[in-house]
């Protein structure tokens, strides 16, 4: 009977992997396919990613229109303030003195056109006068020219006295020259309208010019409160009290709230192929880690570089090439409070490449 077979050597024995290493090893090696897999996937959507972001709005540096001193600073360093607030308050005398002397000046205007409007009414009913005194005249005239006519000649047949023909004769000429002064009156009363009309239309320019002055000094005393121009927080304050400002000064700015904030993500022109308005987008913020969502609005016209102040001249003899950067506009759809513009963040844009 042949031998049995010798036991396997213990060498062999420890080459087989025992029963309780498999499960590990299937566990890791599914967790390989199945991360292999996710990042397969993820890679698949197609994301494109910056560091290069940061939070922008508009930011309303206010100044002064007018020449003043300032009298309050109406809010705090930093604050919240409504639209229309006020915020500085200038020192108003001089320009509320400027305003009453348009207001007068505007009072004097309108009475000058008052006056003149009388006046245009005298004259026309002294117009009517002479009108109706040339009528009186004519019909005088006429009656004298009869008489005298009649009159002349009885005295030339013998029949009438030459004494009642010379009288009858001088009322004629007399009845001529009341006739020719009432004429003279209804030319001159004729005269003086158009006169009168074009002095009332020289106060109405004037009233115009007077009424456009007081504009001006109520806008500018209006001036004197700088108010802010959207909700949002006072920055950047550099009035003081007491300060002399002049028109054009910097005295203080508004930023917005986080509902009129934005992100600007520079992104190489490698990754601008399959960027499109509309697609999502992730944001994690640095300030704090979270995470926010998005939507692409816009692409910029032109790179980063040429907005700059010494934009890049390329056609000279040390052109170095650069991958240059697209500012994109993303819209925040879910802005929390405390957003600040100029925070930096990371923003991941779905291609879906």
């Amino acid at each position: 009977m042949p031998d049995a077979l010798p036991p396997p050597a213990p060498a062999l024995q420890a080459q087989k992997p025992s029963r309780s290493l498999r499960k590990p090893l299937i566990g890791l090696a599914l967790l390989a396919a199945i991360g292999g897999g996710g990042w397969w996937w993820y890679s698949g959507l197609g994301w494109e990613t910056t560091d290069n972001a940061y939070l922008a709005g508009d930011i309303s540096p206010l100044s002064s229109r007018i020449e003043g001193d300032v009298a309050e600073i109406l809010v705090a360093d930093n604050a919240p303030v409504a639209a229309g607030q006020p915020m500085i308050r200038l020192e108003d005398a001089d320009w509320r003195a400027r305003r009453d002397a348009a207001a007068a000046t505007v009072a004097d205007a309108e009475a000058s056109i008052q006056t003149l409007n009388a006046q245009l009414d005298q004259a026309r009913a002294q117009l009517s006068a002479a009108e109706a005194a040339v009528t009186q005249a004519d019909a005088s005239r006429a009656l004298a020219v009869l008489e005298a006519n009649r009159y002349g000649q009885l005295a030339s047949s013998g029949v009438g006295s030459r004494e009642r023909a010379e009288q009858t004769a001088a009322e004629r000429r007399r009845s001529e020259a009341v006739q020719a002064a009432a004429e003279a009156n209804r030319v001159a009363a004729a005269a003086a309208l158009p006169v009168i009309s074009a002095q009332i239309r020289s106060a109405e320019a004037r009233l115009l010019q007077a009424r456009a002055n007081l504009v001006l000094a109520e806008n500018n005393l209006s001036y004197t409160v700088i108010r802010a121009p959207f909700d949002g927080f006072s920055a950047n304050r550099a009035a003081q009290r007491g300060q002399h400002v002049r028109a054009g000064q910097s005295l203080i700015a508004v930023t917005p709230p986080p509902a009129r904030q934005w992100l600007v993500a520079n992104f190489k022109e490698t990754q601008l192929a399959h960027l499109r308005p509309g697609q999502r987008a992730e944001i994690t913020l640095d300030v704090t880690g979270q995470t926010l969502h998005g939507r692409v609005e816009s692409l910029a016209g032109a790179t980063g570089a040429l907005f700059s102040l010494l934009p890049p001249e390329n056609a000279t003899g040390n052109f170095t090439r650069i991958v240059q950067r697209v500012p994109v506009r993303i819209e925040i759809l879910d802005p929390p409070a405390g957003l600040r513009p100029g925070l930096s963040a990371r923003v991941s844009v779905e291609t879906g490449r």
